[in-house]
C-alpha cells in the first residue's frame, strides 16, 4: 500500500516544532505504516522558505512552501493580517508539490491531517488525479479559522458569522473527500450537524490510542497524607489551566501537590502562580511522558473547550493512571466515570470538590490504576493503524472497480487529453 501522508506540521530534526497532539499522532503513525511494509511519503507545510527534503525513519519528507502572508502556527497579534491570512487560506486552489508527488509516488490514498497552510486545495489536486481522499478531524478548521470552536472564554455552540465566511470554501471542498474520520463521536457530529459529509461514501471514528505508552507502568503506592495531581499538555485557556488554578487556591495545601507539565514563560508562571496563591504546584517544564506519569497519582485534564480526542487520555489510560476530566469533547466517550476516572464539570469550585473527594479516597485511586494496568483488552496503537489499513483497503477497492468498470466500457467512448474516458 502506498499512502501520502499531509500534516501541517510533522516533527523531524530539520524542523521539530510540535503544537499539539495532531503532528505527534501523524509522525508515529506514518512511521507504524513503514514498519508493517507499506510505503509512505509526507507532505507538510513548510516550516522555512526553500526548506529541503528530508528523509527520517525510512520516509521522504516534502515541505510544501506556504502561499500567505505568513506560516501556520506564528503568533500574530494583529487582528487584520490574522483575517488576511484566513481568508487566503480559504481560498487557496493549488497545490502543485501534491500533483508532483501523486504523478511520481502513484499513491494508492492521500491522507490529510490538519490543514492550515496546506489548505483543501490539496483535496481537490488529488481527487481529480484520480486518488481517493481520506481526511482525519483533529480540530475544527473547517469550521472555524481558529481550528479551535473557542472564543472569549467560552466553547463556542454555533458558528459565528466571521467563521462562517472565512471558512466558506473549505466546508464546500468536502465533497471531494471519500472518507472522513473523526478522533472522536463529538467531533464528527459536530460536523454533520451542521450539514458536513453529506456527500462522502465513508464516514467513521477510530479513537486515539497513546503514541508512545509508557515503559513500565505500574500502580502507584497507596498515600493516605496527599495525593498528587498532575496536568500535562499546552497551558492556555481553552485547556482549562486558569480554572485549575483558581481551583487549587480552594484546596488543603497538605493534602494535596500538583505537578505541572508543558512549556511556559517565567511571566506566565508566575500569573499563574498568583491564581493559586500558596498552592503546591511544581513546573516540570517540557518532559518525558515516562518523567511526568511516574511522579503523579491522578491525571487532570480540565478542558472548556470541545476537544476531539484528547491524548492525554490515551497516555493516561497506558500509565495506569487515572483522570479527572470534564464533559467536553471527546472525554466522556473514553472516561468511565468511577472505573477509570471521573468526570466533573470544568468551574473552579466544581474540581477543587472533585479533586478533594479523590484525594479523601486513596484506595480507591489504587483500584483504578490496577485495573488500568490490568485490562487485557486495551485499545492500543495497533489497533489504529489496523482501523486506518481497513479503510485504505476498501478505498483502493473502490477505485479499482471503477478503473475496471471504465477500461470495460472503453470500446463504447473516446478518450481525451491524457487517457481519460467521455462517454458518448
Amino acid at each position: 500500500m502506498k499512502v501520502l501522508l499531509t500534516s501541517t506540521l510533522y516533527p523531524t530534526p530539520q524542523a521539530p516544532k510540535i503544537v499539539g497532539g495532531a503532528e505527534v499522532f501523524a509522525r508515529r503513525f506514518a512511521e507504524g505504516l513503514v514498519q508493517r511494509g507499506d510505503e509512505v511519503e509526507v507532505i507538510r507545510a513548510a516550516p522555512a522558505p526553500q526548506q529541503a527534503r528530508e528523509s527520517c525513519n525510512g520516509i521522504n519528507i516534502y515541505s510544501a512552501p506556504v502561499q500567505n502572508i505568513y506560516l501556520p502556527f506564528t503568533e500574530q497579534k494583529n487582528v487584520a493580517l490574522r483575517s488576511i491570512w484566513h481568508a487566503v487560506d480559504d481560498w487557496q486552489m493549488q497545490a502543485p508539490l501534491i500533483a508532483e508527488r501523486v504523478r511520481a509516488f502513484k499513491p494508492d490514498v492521500l491522507h490529510s491531517n490538519n490543514l492550515s497552510g496546506l489548505t483543501t486545495a490539496i483535496w481537490r489536486v488529488a481527487a481529480q488525479l484520480g486518488v481517493p481522499v481520506l481526511h482525519t478531524l483533529h480540530d475544527y478548521y473547517l469550521t472555524c479559522p481558529r481550528c479551535s470552536r473557542f472564543d472569549k472564554g467560552r466553547s463556542c455552540e454555533r458558528t459565528c458569522t466571521s467563521c462562517g465566511i472565512l471558512s466558506y470554501h473549505r466546508k464546500r471542498a468536502t465533497h471531494w473527500l471519500s472518507a472522513v474520520v473523526g478522533v472522536s463521536e463529538r467531533v464528527l457530529s459536530i460536523h454533520t450537524d451542521m450539514g458536513m459529509f453529506t456527500e462522502t461514501p465513508i464516514r467513521t471514528v477510530i479513537r486515539n490510542a497513546s503514541t508512545e505508552p509508557p515503559r513500565e507502568p505500574y500502580p502507584r503506592p497507596i498515600c493516605t497524607t496527599e495525593v498528587t495531581f498532575g496536568f500535562i499538555g499546552r497551558l492556555t485557556e481553552e485547556k482549562g489551566i486558569d480554572n485549575l488554578m483558581r481551583a487549587l487556591a480552594l484546596l488543603p495545601r497538605d493534602r494535596i501537590r500538583m505537578m505541572i507539565a508543558g512549556r511556559v514563560s517565567d511571566e506566565e508562571q508566575g500569573r499563574l502562580r498568583g491564581l493559586s496563591r500558596d498552592a503546591r504546584i511544581e513546573f516540570m517544564g517540557f518532559v518525558a511522558p515516562d518523567d511526568f506519569y511516574r511522579q503523579v497519582d491522578v491525571v487532570v485534564a480540565p478542558s472548556i473547550w470541545h476537544d476531539p480526542g484528547p491524548l492525554v487520555v490515551a497516555d493516561a489510560k497506558a500509565a495506569g493512571r487515572p483522570l479527572l476530566g470534564t464533559p467536553f469533547g471527546g472525554m466522556p466517550e473514553v472516561i468511565e466515570h468511577g472505573v477509570t476516572g471521573w468526570l466533573t464539570e470544568a468551574d473552579p469550585q466544581s474540581l477543587a470538590d472533585s479533586m478533594l473527594a479523590i484525594a479523601a479516597d486513596p484506595h480507591k485511586i489504587d483500584e483504578i490504576s490496577r485495573r488500568l494496568i490490568a485490562d487485557t483488552n486495551k485499545w492500543v496503537f495497533a489497533d489504529v493503524l489496523s482501523s486506518y489499513k481497513n479503510l485504505y483497503e476498501q478505498l483502493r477497492e473502490k477505485r479499482m472497480s471503477r478503473l475496471h468498470a471504465a477500461t470495460a466500457e472503453a470500446p463504447l467512448g473516446r478518450t481525451i487529453g491524457k487517457g481519460r474516458l467521455i462517454p458518448r
